[in-house]
């Protein structure tokens, strides 16, 4: 009888105690295959660029060479004529506290109007998302021009308002002739505009939130504070801080407000972000080799800016 079972192949014992057999999955080509003609459109659409952007910081590149005259290779003189200028660290720095205002604040309300979304009515809801909507929709050049009427030092609405609220010193203020209240009118529109994008994400990743899990938190005594702060902010985080990078990668390229705002008789050296610098600098001025070295050190800037939050995210992806 044993020599039968000894025959037949591994006793049950072995069986139990053989590890079974380990079958790799091969990994289909074909992803990889489709993947290749997006990276050859992203190399040429942005790596040509880039690699002409860091060329050309390194070269004698002027009015001269824009004519036919062969660039002359100068090295790091470039960065060093730029860095050593005491008016770009002033542009760093107004660049880099203009962005993190605009970009906090920005999530700010837009975590505020998911919230209120997720607890009006769902009619109010839907106005509220095709405001939203529309706001968004609005063109760039068109939302700057309707917001420099507003705030018009003439006939603008915003010191009529201030005048019969009683602050009569607003009567006739031009508030795009001074550096604070010209940010403060910029900061105004970039984040009406930017609202509704991170307020509609935020509400998307609001309608993931199982209700199970606030109904038992309801029944459990939690107040409307202790379900946002324990519940709510922690599992829609990742979606917080995606818009938050998204946010800080786009408030530090914001150009195009600005130079609107300044065509209404704003101090121009006052007032430039980096974007408005490297736009004088190679339109301005025919620098566009130190154009180009400002552009580098912008890109280094936005990928140290939003380093530790790509870094969170990778962690948060492999945990």
């Amino acid at each position: 009888m044993t020599h039968d079972v000894a025959l037949d192949g591994p006793t049950r014992t072995e069986q139990a105690t053989t590890p079974p057999a380990i079958r790799h999955r091969r990994t289909p080509a074909t992803p990889y295959l489709l993947l290749i003609p997006t990276l050859a459109v992203l190399l040429l659409g942005l790596g040509y660029p880039l690699y002409w952007q860091v060329i050309t910081s390194f070269q004698e590149y002027g009015l001269a060479q824009q004519f036919g005259q062969p660039p002359t290779w100068v090295g790091l003189d470039n960065y060093a004529r730029i860095f050593t200028d005491d008016a770009l660290w002033a542009v760093v720095v107004r660049s880099i506290a203009f962005c993190l205002v605009n970009a906090f604040v920005t999530v700010g309300l837009g975590l505020a109007f998911a919230l209120l979304m997720r607890a009006v009515h769902p009619v109010i809801r839907v106005v509220l998302q095709v405001a939203l909507l529309l706001a968004w929709a609005m063109p760039m050049v068109a939302a700057v021009t309707v917001w420099k009427w507003l705030f018009d030092y003439r006939t603008g609405v915003i010191n009529w308002l201030l005048v019969q609220l009683g602050f009569s010193d607003f009567a006739g203020h031009a508030w795009l002739s001074q550096p604070l209240s010209f940010f403060f009118v910029a900061t105004v529109i970039i984040v009406w505009m930017s609202v509704p994008f991170v307020a509609l994400s935020i509400y998307a990743g609001l309608t993931q939130v199982p209700d199970e899990v606030l109904e038992a938190a309801n029944l459990d005594g939690a107040r409307p504070h202790q379900v946002l702060r324990h519940i709510l902010l922690p599992m829609i985080r990742p979606v917080i801080s995606i818009v938050l990078l998204l946010q800080i990668i786009w408030d530090l390229r914001v150009f195009a407000q600005i130079r609107l705002l300044q065509d209404a008789g704003a101090p121009v050296s006052e007032t430039n972000l980096l974007g408005n610098f490297i736009f004088e600098l190679g339109i301005g001025r025919q620098d566009f080799a130190g154009a180009a070295a400002v552009s580098i050190f912008v890109l280094l800037l936005t990928v140290a800016l939003s380093w530790p939050y790509v870094r969170s995210l990778i962690k948060e992806d492999a945990a």
